[in-house]
């Protein structure tokens, strides 16, 4: 009998070595490791129940001379990074306000003027702020520096994302990495709905104002950012400007003449709202209507 129970524990032990083969075929191949080197912005992507850094590898190539009319901004910005590239304190990033306003054109540039310098961006989605501590831990030992960059950043109450983004920011017992920043835009200046019943909790005590609990929980996310730059909707002299300048820089000889500007003030009415986002659109309608 001894034979026999051999033979099938063998013919066993071959179905199943080729069912294993079977499945590690099926199975996706491990990601190859980011090449820091070659590429300048990554995006954060889930591959099943794994994430890893996905390059980009056509990024926008936004100069800061082409972020008009936000000159505070982009100096306070500026010298923010260049602290943190030199290994100086500085502050993770709130950039909130109106839209089209140039808060992530901000970030996009930054990161085309100190690529040179080994900064380097990770782009991660909302829901995916609860994959932080999996997206820093490589990067404690990279030479490189980080910017950790949430667009658009809103949040719902009760959103695992938001809790997952204040331990990040300060409140968890694991450290940050010193090699990244975290640069957030938001058209909430709070990150976060606000109901004017939250503010019938209110209260003056001693002549200062306290807020209720709900307004102080929802402040305490956005004051962990250190720096906040507001972003507010441009002036019409401002707008016709930035649309001048877009005029010129896509080669248009007569700028801004009057029927262009004529055509551009009526192009920002229909949209209802004057930002660099509606003059870049407008200039490049204009002009390629115009060369047709």
């Amino acid at each position: 009998m001894a034979p026999v129970a051999l033979t099938l524990d063998g013919a066993l032990a071959e179905r199943l070595t080729a069912a294993l083969e079977r499945l590690a075929a099926a199975l996706p191949s491990a990601p190859e490791p980011p090449d820091w080197a070659r590429y300048r912005a990554f995006r954060w992507r889930r591959l099943g129940p794994r994430g890893q850094p996905q390059p980009v590898r056509h990024p926008h190539r936004l100069r800061l001379a082409d972020l008009q009319r936000i000159d505070r901004q982009k100096a306070a910005m500026d010298l923010n990074v260049r602290q943190f590239l030199a290994g100086r304190p500085c502050n993770n990033v709130l950039l909130w306000g109106a839209r089209g306003t140039g808060k992530s054109s901000l970030i996009k540039a930054l990161l085309n003027e100190h690529a040179d310098r080994g900064l380097r961006l990770i782009e991660v989605d909302k829901h995916d702020l609860i994959d932080l501590p999996d997206i820093v831990e490589p990067l404690f030992e990279r030479p490189e520096r980080f910017l950790l960059y949430c667009d658009d950043l809103s949040f719902e109450a009760n959103d695992p994302s938001y809790k997952a983004l204040k331990a990040m920011l300060d409140g968890s017992i694991s450290a940050a990495p010193d090699n990244v920043l975290l640069c957030a835009t938001s058209n909430r200046r709070h990150l976060l709905p606000e109901y004017m019943r939250e503010n019938q909790d209110a209260r003056i005590v001693e002549g200062e104002l306290h807020h209720g609990e709900a307004v102080e929980e929802k402040i305490s996310l956005s004051e962990r950012f250190g720096l906040w730059l507001s972003f507010h909707p441009f002036s019409q002299d401002d707008y016709l400007a930035i649309v001048n300048y877009w005029l010129e820089q896509l080669g248009w000889p007569a700028g801004l003449n009057h029927a262009a500007r004529e055509e551009a003030l009526r192009w920002a009415l229909q949209r209802g709202s004057r930002s660099g986002r509606v003059a870049w659109q407008f200039a490049r309608d204009w002009v390629g209507r115009s060369s047709v």
